[in-house]
């Protein structure tokens, strides 16, 4: 982390060749630093990623109302990260998302706030993801002819609303597995798997950490 502070960098992920660095999930300009040849996945139609959040969405809704509040401190492998702070994340960034639409630069520091103090029980987390699919609701009812191709400010540089959409859509996908991991640690099985038919298209890491 101290290299990529004197590069200029202040988060992760990024790579990094001599003192030539990308910062941030952008595949084409990662593939042009290391010397290879990139072809973009096609994505989903903005509508269809919509859709298939929501669907993301409620599925957390229905994992973490499974969730014990005394199991909210488990934590995961990848990092020091508990169950509460990682299913509050889940939700959150969609907000974060909708708030970059609005204006807003999405910072490191905004993607990864803790759950305040009114969040912290497993209803509590999923009361609030409904609050989440409201407001991703009626951003979509009110601006569903905006055009794909926005730039929005984020910290790891400007992205098309479309590609931003897509992160937000496969990140919250990515946390739902987490989350069916957690149950099964705790002996429960997970309500309603989500099926890869609902994840078909996303841009899913095989591996879930």
């Amino acid at each position: 982390m101290d290299r990529l502070v004197k590069l200029g960098l202040r988060s992760v992920p990024a790579v990094v060749v001599g003192e030539r660095y990308v910062a941030g999930p952008k595949l084409k300009e990662i593939a042009e630093l290391v010397g290879k040849p990139y072809q973009a996945q096609q994505k989903l139609p903005p509508e269809q990623i919509v859709q298939k959040l929501d669907v993301v969405l409620a599925a957390l809704q229905r994992y973490i109302r499974q969730v014990p509040d005394d199991k909210l401190e488990l934590k995961s492998p990848d990092r020091d990260r508990p169950l509460r702070r990682l299913s509050y994340h889940a939700f959150s960034l969609v907000d974060c998302f909708l708030e970059t639409c609005a204006g807003i630069p999405l910072t490191h520091e905004a993607l990864n706030a803790p759950p305040p103090d009114t969040v912290r029980t497993s209803i509590a987390i999923a009361e609030y993801g409904q609050g989440v699919r409201q407001r991703l609701e009626a951003w979509w009812d009110r601006e569903h002819g905006r055009s794909p191709d926005d730039v929005l400010e984020t910290y790891y540089g400007p992205q098309s609303l479309h590609d931003l959409l897509e992160r937000t859509a496969w990140h919250s996908a990515q946390h739902s597995r987490h989350l069916v991991l957690f149950l099964g640690w705790i002996g429960l099985e997970p309500d309603g798997p989500l099926t890869p038919e609902d994840l078909a298209g996303l841009p899913l890491p095989d591996a879930v950490w």
